[in-house]
């Protein structure tokens, strides 16, 4: 047995692994949106549950009757996952390819095909994973028919183990290797899983001394034949309810709990890996202590009850009430609550399935469908209507009634008096949690609010002190920086401008500076309520988005520029602070300024901000840049700010302060300095200018640092380079 938890532990690793850079492969392909985060995460888990049902019902109609051992066609599907490391990445471009082949389509027909793409390419993968336990069960009931009862569980254990390593050996592999260098990993994993059966299966067959791996008359007589009615689980089937409820809560759940956690974790990539690796770590304990404990033997309707009860930790623990360290936070509102779904989910299973894979297969297929539903369910209806307090309660409603009727499982015990009592007592406790807590919001009661499935926006503060927070975190200030993003390369143009864009909305400063020219304006922003608090920031704000210059798009700024034809002068980039969150690297990226490059008219300039990094960050961009445009100056926003970089096909005239504060239009001169104490558009140039650097300069900080791509985000994977190195 020990063998199949080694398989399972580095299958578990290898779907974090595959489900980690398939959804950046994606977003990267086809656009940094909430609806392709949702449409990845659905096709990946849809694949999950239909490759468990099929199997499941394979294994009822041939599993006695195959002529060869089950271990495999088991080594057989982990062979062919290894393949998808090495071809989902080809099948998306190819994706891309047909989409730019389109031309102009709107949003929705761009989600629609791209969404079409990515369940063709995921899906056939991502049912191979899901086969392999009710595969893997077959073939233990055919070696080990006393373990065969619980064998799901056993699986189930040691794949979460693995995925918990997932969670965070990708993150260095991906710093190290790149993406497609990680997907080589995970392959090289999945052929040495399958290397490893085909071993243990002839080393099986000569200590039993037969080739077949039919189930044997002696093994027929141990354990229920293939498809027969579990005898445990006949008649109960509530408890495939409860296995839906329990992935529909707990997905749910994880995405309340992005939006609950962000202020105090931040927004890179590790932060949303510390999540999910205490959520697997949690459902790993919990499964290990129901594989130690004779669970039928005690009376378990109480958990129910405090299931309820944990599933409103995260209240408190993200409250703002409360002071803890950010890791404990997560600890304490997230573990508790997935270690006992971790001892409640194979508990079911194998209630239900009693070893039979069929019925297991089905089972895990119906608590798929709740881990598909559980997100969308989230994030487009209860997070863009109500706070995610009430959301989490809403989530935490089916333990609640679960709780309150103390549902008896078979193979327990009936809830006794004390079960009961103590049930009674822990509901109102568990509506406590509700009263004592507050969300993050409450702390910026002066401002204002908006929602919806992309995030939770907050507009706040006065005069100049006034900020935007998107889920909690700082975006933006009122701040000279994003004027002269609009100023710089328009005045630096060697002809009179036609039209800009704007990449990245913020409080609209940049969006309101280019519109001081006096031309066509878009801006492209990912969120749609940030746009709806442009007023809140600047009193003209109704007066410019009614001027007929002035369009804002929502839709991911990299994904629109990749479906339009229209062409600009100048394109301006404000990525999301800091340099390291999490999706920044795909507006920073030598394959993102090839889009970039093709929407530029001839001369056109492209001017890049980029936030204060590490000389690794800067040279990764600037080395990018460089590679993508044969021309290219820098200049830094003061001593620790960060840089304006502009860029173009044509070179770019060597103008003085004198000369760039000519060239402002009237309107333009005075929105240049509309917060300055001493308002001297020239000496604004004057001071930016002072701080011009040597491209080579940036580069030499860190020479072997790669330029910044796709495939090798450097700014968002620095584990080792911050923690490891010396």
């Amino acid at each position: 047995m020990l063998w199949y938890f080694t398989f399972f532990f580095i299958s578990g690793f290898c779907s974090v692994l595959y489900e980690l850079v398939w959804l950046r492969l994606s977003m990267a392909h086809f656009g940094v949106t909430t609806a392709m985060v949702s449409i990845v995460l659905s096709v990946f888990m849809a694949g999950l549950g239909l490759g468990s049902w099929t199997s499941g019902a394979w294994t009822r109609r041939r599993g006695d009757k195959i002529g060869f051992s089950p271990l495999l066609l088991y080594a057989a599907i982990e062979l062919l996952i290894g393949v998808s490391g090495i071809l989902v990445p080809y099948e998306l471009r190819l994706g891309r390819g047909i989409l730019e082949r389109l031309g102009s389509t709107s949003s929705v027909e761009y989600y629609l095909v791209s969404a079409i793409w990515v369940a063709f390419t995921l899906i056939p993968w991502c049912t191979l994973m899901g086969a392999t336990i009710p595969v893997a069960m077959l073939t233990i009931r055919g070696m080990f028919p006393r373990e065969s009862s619980r064998s799901f569980s056993y699986l189930y254990m040691a794949n979460v183990a693995g995925a918990v390593v997932g969670t965070g050996v990708p993150l260095v592999l991906i710093e190290l290797l790149g993406f497609h260098g990680t997907l080589r990993v995970g392959a090289t994993c999945n052929v040495l899983i399958a290397v490893l059966a085909l071993l243990v299966s002839r080393t099986r067959r000569k200590e039993d001394g037969e080739v077949r791996g039919e189930v044997s008359r002696e093994v027929s007589k141990e354990a229920p034949q293939l498809g027969e009615p579990a005898p445990t689980a006949t008649g109960q089937g509530y408890l495939l309810a409860l296995l839906f409820a329990t992935g529909l809560t707990s997905m749910g759940m994880e995405v309340v709990w992005v939006r609950e956690f962000t202020p105090y974790i931040g927004t890179v990539v590790y932060a949303f890996a510390s999540i999910l690796a205490v959520y697997l770590t949690g459902t790993f304990v919990g499964s290990r202590i129901y594989r130690s404990w004779d669970s039928g033997q005690a009376d378990e309707s109480l958990l129910w009850t405090v299931l309820a009860v944990y599933s409103l930790f995260p209240l408190l623990a993200a409250s703002p009430n409360l002071s803890l360290d950010s890791w404990l936070r997560l600890v304490v509102g997230i573990a508790p609550f997935t270690a006992l779904l971790g001892y409640l989910t194979p508990m079911l299973v194998d209630r239900w399935a009693a070893g039979d894979p069929a019925r297991a297969g089905k089972a895990y297929a119906v608590n798929v469908l709740g881990c598909i539903l559980g997100p969308l369910l989230a994030g487009f209806l209860l997070l863009p209507w109500i706070s995610e307090r009430w959301s989490l309660v809403l989530l935490s409603a089916p333990w609640l009634m679960v709780g309150v009727r103390l549902v008896r499982l078979p193979g327990s015990l009936v809830p006794s008096v004390t079960s009961r009592a103590a049930s009674y007592l822990l509901l109102p406790l568990a509506l406590g949690f509700f009263w004592a807590s507050k969300g993050y919001e409450k702390e910026y009661h002066d401002g204002k609010v908006l929602r919806d499935s992309t995030a939770t926006v907050i507009a706040t503060g006065t005069g100049m002190t006034r900020q935007l927070l998107v889920n909690g975190y700082g975006m933006t200030s009122l701040t000279p920086i994003t004027k002269m993003m609009a100023h710089l390369p328009l005045a630096f143009l060697d002809r009179p401008p036609q039209d800009a864009l704007v990449v990245c909305f913020g409080m609209g400063t940049t969006f309101r500076s280019l519109h001081s020219w006096g031309i066509p304006v878009t801006a492209v922003e990912l969120i749609p309520s940030v746009p709806r608090l442009f007023y809140y920031f600047h009193s003209d704000a109704p007066e410019i988005l009614s001027s007929p210059l002035s369009h804002v798009e929502i839709d991911d700024g990299r994904r629109y520029l990749e479906r339009t034809t229209q062409q600009y002068d100048v394109i301006t980039i404000d990525p999301p602070p800091p340099v390291e969150a999490a999706g920044s690297s795909l507006l920073y990226s030598e394959d993102f300024y090839s889009v970039i490059r093709r929407r530029l008219r001839p001369g056109g300039i492209l001017q890049q901000w980029l936030p204060l990094g590490d000389a690794e960050d800067v040279a990764a961009v600037t080395l990018a840049l460089r590679r993508s445009f044969p021309y290219l100056r820098v200049f830094a926003f003061g001593k620790n700010w960060g840089f304006h970089f502009l860029a173009s096909d044509r070179p770019l005239p060597n103008r003085n302060a004198s000369e760039l504060a000519s060239r402002l239009p009237a309107a333009a001169a005075v929105d240049l300095v509309e917060w300055d104490k001493q308002p001297d558009p020239e000496a604004r140039f004057v001071h930016l200018l002072n701080y011009e650097l040597p491209i080579d300069q940036l580069i030499a900080a860190s020479p072997a640092t790669p330029a910044l791509s796709d495939d090798r985000p450097i700014n968002e994977y620095y584990f080792v380079r911050k923690e490891l190195r010396p």
